[in-house]
């Protein structure tokens, strides 16, 4: 599994990931406070993508991503 080096190519990748098969998609966050860092993971079980930040100004992406992604599985339409 390889980490994504910028935050626009993740974004993009996991929502089109995200509305490829929204019924298989996962998407995970987690922190390690010993590290200080925060892991995004999305997959659908045949494609993973990953993301690594230890910026703190990426906190606002990642409620913005999280955001865009509960807006789609909300929605009625595909």
């Amino acid at each position: 599994m390889t980490y994504f080096t910028t935050w626009e190519e993740f974004a993009r990748a996991a929502e089109r990931l995200y509305m490829n098969d929204p019924v298989r998609c996962r998407y995970v966050i987690k922190y390690r406070h010993c590290d200080g860092k925060l892991v995004m993971k999305i997959t659908d079980n045949k494609v993973c993508l990953q993301y690594r930040t230890e910026h703190a100004q990426d906190i606002r992406k990642v409620e913005k991503l999280t955001s865009q992604l509960m807006r789609h599985m909300a929605s009625k339409e595909k």
